[in-house]
């Protein structure tokens, strides 16, 4: 069962043998110590590392364990330093060997190309005649040719031009090639007719060129049609040797068009999506604007209903006018029903008759919001920061999106975000006079543009340090801020004149008896073509 241990070991292998043998050697420390002889070298066995020469295979093992990238930051200067140096020189001297050659490519020559392959390409190829391209090949004369000594003009020819902005009539016919006495006379007698500040960039100008009297010269002008106005074309015509105007009237359509709709998420998308312009919007959201709150009295749900001028000739173009009628119900209840009245086009509420602005007595300054005053000029606790310190205006508590104004003409030196006032505005009134509103939740104006009194600057929010919604109004005289509440503000009404109040009830009943689209049910015709020769 056991067997003893040299046959133990003379069965094992040879490899197997040899390992036993250095592990009894590293096991045996004297042994270890002592010094043998390997042909005529003698070795230290406590040196690990026999020569090269009596294990051939063991310089790959050196190789191994030699550090060749070492970390050249540490022992500067050692054998191990430089042979990391070494390392590194080589692998740039092999990096720069595999660079690159940025050196010019030479492109092959161009095909040479014969007269008549030219020839070929060209009768292959599409130009523009305009630059001078021809297209086909080319034919050898035939008994059909003839050269003739010149090439006949047109007896007359039919032209239709825009006229551009800062473009003149004469200025259109010269460039076209009418006679310099013609275009002028034609301007003269199309001016006589046109509105005030002549015709309108964009017109489009029909007309007829006649036959040159003489090779080069130009020709003279035969006819021409144009629309002068909205409701007037103008038809020029050759009569002998002078030119004659002749008025073609469009019948045009005055008719208001009324549009209503439901509020959805948005009172401007919805209102566009029933159809009303844009401009008519604005002019609608601005009018609503100075009477209520559209962020917090409009919901969704609500019916607009709006009137508007509207001018639709029989040839099928429409003009867009002024807002008429701004009206806004809930359910079967006017919110708002305003109606434009009077030379200065303000709205007037159907249901007062009436229009309010703010006025300082004394001052003519206007009360930047329709609020109460809940904190006053001076020092005081605040609320936010838990300290005391001057409150430099005056808070006028009010809704959410109420209207903003200016209390006097000025300047808009500074829109924006402006620290604890959140989104403020500046106006410079003059004579070292200037007032700041601030914490709204948007901004109406921009710097450097001047407003008016009354105008609308911004809307209540409650924007930088602030406890809701509410206005900071800042007085300041010589850069210094004062009370504004150093004199009183009244309230003005204004009234329409009893004598009107008959017609104004007549108008109101009037703009909203129309038929939602009435103004669009005329049939387009078109304008009769005069001849112009």
């Amino acid at each position: 069962m056991f067997r003893p241990q040299e046959a133990e070991e003379q069965g094992m292998a040879p490899a197997r043998r040899m390992a036993a043998g250095r592990a009894a050697s590293f096991a045996n420390p004297a042994a270890f110590a002592r010094p043998v002889a390997c042909g005529s070298a003698v070795l230290d066995l406590t040196e690990l590392a026999p020569p090269a020469d009596c294990n051939p295979g063991n310089w790959r093992e050196r190789l191994a364990r030699a550090d060749l990238v070492p970390d050249l930051a540490e022992d500067i200067g050692s054998r191990r330093w430089w042979r990391g140096m070494g390392t590194l020189l080589g692998l740039i001297v092999l990096a720069l060997g595999f660079w690159p050659d940025f050196a010019r490519l030479d492109a092959a020559p161009a095909m040479a190309v014969d007269a008549a392959s030219a020839e070929e390409f060209r009768a292959q190829s599409i130009m523009p005649l305009a630059r001078g391209g021809e297209s086909g090949r080319r034919m050898g004369p035939t008994r059909a040719y003839r050269e003739v000594p010149f090439v006949p003009e047109r007896a007359e020819i039919e032209l239709t031009s825009v006229l551009s902005p800062g473009d003149s009539l004469a200025r259109l016919f010269q460039r076209a090639g009418a006679a310099s006495d013609d275009a002028a006379r034609a301007e003269a007698l199309i001016a006589a007719q046109a509105e005030q500040g002549g015709i309108a960039p964009g017109t489009r100008v029909s007309f007829v060129l006649g036959p040159r009297r003489a090779p080069g010269e130009p020709r003279p002008l035969v006819g021409a049609q144009l629309r002068a106005r909205f409701d007037l074309a103008l038809a020029l015509h050759r009569v002998g040797a002078a030119l004659a105007l002749q008025k073609l009237p469009i019948a045009v359509d005055t008719t208001p068009l009324r549009i209503r709709g439901t509020v959805g998420d948005s009172l401007y998308r919805s209102a566009r999506a029933a159809g009303a312009p844009p401009q008519t919007i604005q002019e609608y959201l601005q009018a609503l604007d100075a009477h209520i709150s559209l962020e917090g009295d409009v919901q969704p749900g609500d019916s607009f209903d709006l009137v508007f001028a509207m001018k639709r000739a029989v040839t099928g173009e429409t003009e867009v006018g002024n807002l008429l009628y701004a009206g806004l119900d809930r359910g079967s209840a006017p919110v708002a029903e305003l109606l434009r009245w009077g030379n200065d086009g303000a709205f007037y509420s159907a249901s007062s008759f009436t229009t309010e602005s703010w006025v300082q007595g004394g001052a003519g300054m206007l009360l930047p919001v329709n609020g109460r005053v809940t904190s006053s000029y001076g020092q005081r606790f605040h609320p936010i920061l838990g300290y005391s310190r001057m409150h430099a205006g005056v808070d006028f508590g009010a809704r959410w999106g109420s209207p903003i104004v200016a209390t006097a003409a000025g300047v808009v030196s500074f829109a924006g975000y402006h620290g604890g006032h959140g989104n403020y505005v500046r106006l410079e009134h003059g004579g070292g006079l200037g007032t700041g509103y601030g914490h709204m939740s948007r901004i109406a104006v921009a710097p450097g543009e001047r407003v008016s009194a009354g105008e609308v600057i911004g809307y209540v929010g409650s924007t930088g340090l602030s406890t809701g919604p509410h206005l900071h109004y800042e007085m300041y005289r010589s850069g210094h801020t004062v009370n504004p509440l150093g004199t009183a503000f009244a309230t003005v009404t204004r009234q329409v004149d009893t004598r009107d109040l008959d017609a104004f009830r007549a108008k109101l009943v009037q703009m909203k008896s129309l038929r939602t689209g009435a103004a669009l049910a005329a049939a387009p015709q078109k304008i009769q073509r005069i001849a112009m020769r």
